[in-house]
C-alpha cells in the first residue's frame, strides 16, 4: 500500500454522471441469492478435551518385554510414562517431571549389574561399595516389573531389614533405578510408621541425593512433607536439597520454616544454602527487605557472593519490578571488586527484557563484549526477549542471524520466545512459520514451545489447527504437562464454561498432574470471568489447603475478572488489599486496573495512573504504556491516547498495529486526515504492513467525510493487497454511498458482496432502506424488505422505524400508517406491540409537525 493514499487535504476523484444520479428501480430478481448464514456451530471442547486425554493416558510404543529395565524419562522425552502407581500410598503418586526438556540432559550412564560368568561387573568401580548380599537384592529389585515391588518387599521383608538401607538406595540412584528406590524408600516409611527413627538420617539424606540429582522436586517435596524432617540431624546438604526441593515445587512457607530449624538446630548453611532460600524469598515476592538481610548475614559469616547470588538477587528483583534496586545492587557489587560472569549478566539481562528495555539490554551485551565476557546462547535469548516484549519482533527475529554469524546456535527456547511474541500480537501465521523454521533446522520442539503455539490458536479460536499440535506433540512424545492443561482451562474462562472447567480440572487430576499454583490463579480467573465469585473463593480455600499461599499472580487473575465487568471500585480494593500485604503490583496488575477504569468508563482513574507513569512513581513498561494507550482509545480521549503514544515513542518502545490503527480510527472519527496519513506513513516506516483494521479505518474515515469514491478505492487497493475484504470493508462502502444518495452504486457494491460470497446483514440492509428512505424512494424501500425476507434476513423493529421516519419526514403520514398497517401481511413473525409502538411514534410526530421537524434516524 503506497504512502500517498493519504494527503494533507486530497483531491478525489470526480462520480461518474452516467448513472448514479438516475433513478432506477430496485430489481431483486437480478440480484443474487444471498449465500447461507454460517452454520451454528458449538466450540469442540469435547473433542479436544477427549484428545489431550488420549495423549496424556497413552502408553509409550516403546515398551517391551524389558520395560522394567529401561529408565523412566522425563515428560518431553521418548519414551514417556505415566505417573508412578502406588495403591497403598499417594507418596509417589505424582508424574515424574523436569525443569528442561530430556534433549538438554546429556545420556546417562547405566551399569551393568550382571554377566554371564560371575554375575556382576566386576569392572564397576561405583558399586564396589556395596557388600555381596547387598548386591544380589539390588539385582533383584532391579529384575522386578514396578507394578511388582510392593508384593515383592513384603516376601523378602526379612531379609531387607537385614541390609543397610542406604547402600541399597544409593546403588539403586548409581544404576539408574532412582523410582525404584522411591518405592523401596517408601515401603520402609509405611513398615516403620510407629518407629521413625528406623529410617535414619543416611537413609533420608540418600533419598534426598538421588531426587535432588534427578530433579524431581515435586516428589521430594511430597516425600519430605510427610516425613518429620526436624526430628533428624541431617547434612547440610540434604537440608540444602529439601529447601530446593521446596522452592521449586511452590512449597515456599515450607522452605522458610525448615530454614529457621536449620538456624536454630544446626547445622550451619553454606554459600549454597543461602542462595537457594534467596530464590525462595525471591519466588515469594514482597521480600526484599528479607533479601537484604540474608545478604547482610552473608557477609558478617565471611561468605563471597557468587554468580548465582548476583543472579538470584536480581531475578527476584524482576519479578517485583524492583528495576532501580537491581541496578543499584549489580553497581555495588561491582565496585566492590566482584567481576561478573556470564550467568550474572545473563540474569541482568532477563531483568530488562521482562520490560522490554532492549536499549539497556544492548548496554549490557556491550558491556559483556568489553569485559571479555562471552555472549551465550542465553544471553542472546534474552536480548531476543527484550526486543519482542519492546514490540520489535522483526529486530528479534533478526538476532537468530547474528547468532549463527557469531557461532552460537538458536535453540528452542529463542524459538519459542519469538513464536510468543507473534502470537501476542497476532501475527499466527509468521509464528507457524517460524515453528516450521525451528523444525527445517533440526531444533527439536518441546512442550513448552507446543503450549505457546496453543495459546495463540485458543486466542484466535483456530480450533482445528489445535488439534493438528495435539496430533503434533504425540508425534514428538511430547506428554501434555501442567501448562497444557492450564490453557485449556483459559479457554474456558474467556468462554464463561464453567461446566468445562470443572471437567478440564477433574480430568487433570486424574491424569495424575498436580494442580500448581498457576492452576489454582487460572481457575479464580475462569469462575471470576462467569460471574461465579462462591466458586473462586472455593478454588482459593483448596489452593491455601494445597499449600499454595496468594501471590501477585492470584491477585492478577482476581483483577482480570473485574476488568471484564468494569468494576473498578472492586479492582481499587483488589489493589490497596495487595500493597496492605506487601505485594506490589506489577504492570499487568495496573493494567487490568485500566481496562477496568475504561469499561467502566471511569475517565478520572485512567488520568490518575497515568499521572502516576509520567511521573515517575510507575514503570512505565511497554505492557502498561500499550494499554493506557487503549484505555483512552476505548473512553475516546483522543488527548490522552496522544500522549500515551508520544510516551511509547519516548521510552523506546515500538507501537503495534494495534495502536496505529487505534490512533487511525480516532483520526477517523475527527476527520483529521493529516494525522492519519502521519499513522499510515509510520506504519510503513516501522516495517509493518497495514492489515484488516487498517483498510477498514480508511474507509471509514473516506465514506464518514462523504469521499465514498475513495472509501472505494481504498476497498480495491484492499482487494488487490493480501488482506481478504470482510463484510465491515462492504457495510462501510455501502453506507457512504447511501449517505451520499448514490443508491446505484450502493447496490452494485451490495451485488459485489454477495458474489464474492459475504452474506448481508441487518446492518447492511438498513443501510440500503435509510438511504431509499431518504431519497423518498419508498416502492425500492418495499422491495428491499421483501428481499430480506425472502433470504431469511427477517427486518427488525429499527428497519420499519427507518421507514416510518422516512415518511414522516417527508410528511405523508397517512402513507406511514398504511405501511405499518400491511407490514404484518408480509412479515407475520412481527408482534403486535411492536407495531403500537410504531403508530404511537407516527401519531407523536404528526402532532410535532410544527415544531423544528423530525429527527433523523440514522441506520
Amino acid at each position: 500500500m503506497e504512502a500517498t493514499i493519504l494527503t494533507n487535504r486530497p483531491h478525489f476523484p470526480k462520480p461518474p454522471t452516467s448513472q448514479s444520479n438516475l433513478r432506477m428501480k430496485f430489481d431483486r430478481t437480478n440480484l443474487p441469492v444471498l449465500p447461507p448464514p454460517p452454520p451454528s456451530s458449538s466450540l469442540p471442547y469435547d473433542s479436544i478435551i477427549d484428545h489431550l486425554l488420549q495423549i496424556s493416558s497413552s502408553p509409550s510404543s516403546a515398551q517391551g518385554p524389558n520395560n522394567h529395565r529401561k529408565p523412566i524419562t522425563t515428560q518431553n522425552s521418548k519414551p514417556k510414562t505415566k505417573s508412578l502407581q502406588i495403591t497403598s500410598t499417594p507418596l509417589t503418586s505424582l508424574p515424574v517431571v523436569s525443569s528442561l526438556p530430556s534433549n538438554y540432559y546429556p545420556e546417562k550412564k547405566r551399569h551393568r549389574l550382571k554377566n554371564s560368568d560371575t554375575g556382576w561387573d566386576d569392572d564397576d568401580d561405583e558399586l564396589a561399595f556395596m557388600p555381596p548380599r547387598c548386591k544380589s537384592m539390588l539385582n533383584s529389585i532391579v529384575d522386578e516389573p514396578l507394578s511388582n515391588l510392593n508384593a515383592f518387599f513384603d516376601t523378602v521383608k526379612f531379609e531387607l531389614t537385614q541390609l543397610d538401607f542406604a547402600s541399597l538406595l544409593k546403588g539403586l540412584g548409581v544404576s539408574g533405578n532412582w523410582e525404584k528406590a522411591i518405592f523401596l524408600f517408601e515401603w520402609l516409611v509405611l513398615n516403620n510408621a510407629h518407629n521413625p527413627s528406623k529410617l535414619g538420617n543416611q537413609v533420608i539424606e540418600m533419598m534426598a541425593s538421588i531426587l535432588g540429582r534427578e530433579s524431581q522436586h515435586l516428589i521430594a517435596s511430597r516425600l519430605f512433607d510427610l516425613i518429620p524432617i526436624k526430628d533428624y540431624s541431617l547434612s547440610v546438604q540434604a537440608y540444602t536439597t529439601i529447601l530446593h526441593a521446596y522452592s521449586q515445587s511452590g512449597k515456599y512457607e515450607r522452605a522458610v520454616s525448615l530454614f529457621e530449624h536449620i538456624n536454630e538446630n544446626g547445622p550451619s548453611p553454606t554459600l549454597v544454602t543461602y542462595n537457594v532460600m534467596l530464590a525462595v524469598y525471591g519466588k515469594m515476592g514482597r521480600s526484599w527487605n528479607k533479601i537484604l538481610g540474608l545478604l547482610d548475614v552473608m557477609k558478617k559469616r565471611g561468605l563471597e557472593f557468587d554468580d548465582f547470588t548476583c543472579s538470584t538477587v536480581i531475578t527476584a528483583c524482576a519479578r517485583d519490578c524492583l528495576l532501580e534496586e537491581a541496578k543499584n545492587f549489580f553497581a555495588d557489587l561491582k565496585s566492590q571488586g566482584y567481576v561478573p560472569g556470564t550467568y550474572a549478566y545473563n540474569s541482568l539481562l532477563q531483568l530488562f527484557g521482562k520490560s522490554g528495555i532492549y536499549s539497556e539490554a544492548l548496554a549490557v551485551l556491550k558491556e559483556m563484549e568489553e569485559s571479555d565476557c562471552p555472549p551465550d546462547v542465553v544471553t542472546y535469548n534474552q536480548l531476543v526477549a527484550a526486543h519482542v516484549r519492546a514490540g520489535f519482533h522483526e529486530e528479534g527475529a533478526a538476532l537468530i542471524d547474528t547468532m549463527i554469524r557469531k557461532g552460537v546456535l538458536p535453540n528452542v527456547v529463542t524459538y519459542t520466545t519469538l513464536i510468543s511474541g507473534y502470537g501476542k500480537v497476532g501475527k499466527v501465521d509468521k509464528a507457524l512459520s517460524l515453528f516450521n523454521l525451528m523444525k527445517e533446522s533440526g531444533c527439536v520442539p518441546h512442550v513448552h514451545t507446543f503450549n505457546t503455539i496453543l495459546v495463540m490458536l485458543a486466542k484466535t479460536s483456530l480450533y482445528e489447527e489445535m488439534m493438528g499440535i495435539f496430533r503434533e506433540m504425540e508425534s514428538y512424545g511430547c506428554a501434555p504437562n501442567r501448562s497444557t492443561w492450564n490453557i485449556m482451562l483459559c479457554m474456558c474462562s474467556d468462554r464463561g464454561m464453567r461446566k468445562h472447567a470443572n471437567r478440564i480440572f477433574q480430568e487433570m487430576k486424574n491424569c495424575g498432574i498436580e494442580p500448581g499454583r498457576d492452576t489454582f490463579n487460572t481457575l479464580i480467573q475462569a469462575f471470576g470471568r462467569c460471574g461465579l465469585g462462591s466458586d473462586a473463593a472455593k478454588v482459593h480455600d483448596e489452593m491455601m489447603k494445597s499449600g499454595y499461599t496468594p501471590c501477585v499472580r492470584t491477585y492478577n487473575a482476581l483483577l482480570t475478572a473485574l476488568a471484564r465487568q468494569g468494576d473498578w471500585k472492586a479492582a481499587e480494593s483488589v489493589i490497596l488489599d495487595m500493597r496492605k500485604k506487601g505485594f506490589k503490583p506489577n504492570d499487568k496488575s495496573y493494567s487490568f486496573l485500566l481496562q477496568c477504569y475504561a469499561t467502566g468508563r471511569y475517565v478520572r482513574g485512567i488520568e490518575r495512573i497515568a499521572n502516576e507513569i509520567y511521573n515517575g512513581h510507575i514503570f512505565p513498561s511497554w505492557v502498561l504504556l500499550r494499554c493506557l494507550f487503549l484505555a483512552n482509545f476505548k473512553c475516546r480521549s483522543l488527548m490522552g491516547m496522544e500522549r500515551a503514544f508520544q510516551e511509547l515513542r519516548k521510552n523506546g518502545y515500538k507501537p503495534d498495529l494495534v495502536v496505529y490503527n487505534s490512533m487511525i480510527s480516532i483520526c477517523s472519527r475527527n476527520k483529521m486526515y493529516i494525522r492519519a496519513h502521519e499513522m499510515l506513513d509510520l506504519i510503513q516506516k516501522s516495517g509493518l504492513q497495514p492489515d484488516l483494521m487498517t483498510y477498514n479505518s480508511l474507509i471509514d474515515m473516506y465514506a464518514s467525510a462523504g469521499e465514498c469514491w475513495k472509501a472505494e478505492e481504498i476497498l480495491r487497493r484492499m482487494q488487490k493487497s493480501r488482506e481478504k475484504t470482510d463484510l465491515v470493508s462492504y457495510n462501510t462502502v455501502i453506507k457512504g454511498f447511501c449517505r451520499k444518495g448514490l443508491m446505484n452504486d450502493a447496490i452494485r457494491i451490495f451485488s459485489e458482496m454477495t458474489i464474492q460470497g459475504i452474506r448481508p446483514c441487518i446492518i447492511t440492509f438498513n443501510t440500503i432502506v435509510a438511504g431509499y428512505a431518504r431519497k423518498g424512494w419508498f416502492t425500492e424501500v418495499n422491495d428491499v424488505i421483501s428481499y430480506m425476507i425472502e433470504n431469511s434476513c427477517r427486518p427488525c423493529e429499527l428497519t420499519y422505524k427507518i421507514v416510518v421516519d422516512g415518511y414522516c419526514k417527508a410528511e405523508k403520514y397517512d402513507e406511514a400508517m398504511d405501511f405499518v398497517s400491511d407490514i404484518r401481511k408480509t412479515d407475520n413473525s412481527y408482534d403486535a406491540p411492536s407495531l403500537q409502538r410504531l403508530a404511537s411514534y407516527i401519531r407523536a410526530r404528526m402532532n410535532s409537525r410544527t415544531e423544528d421537524g423530525p429527527v433523523w434516524i440514522q441506520a
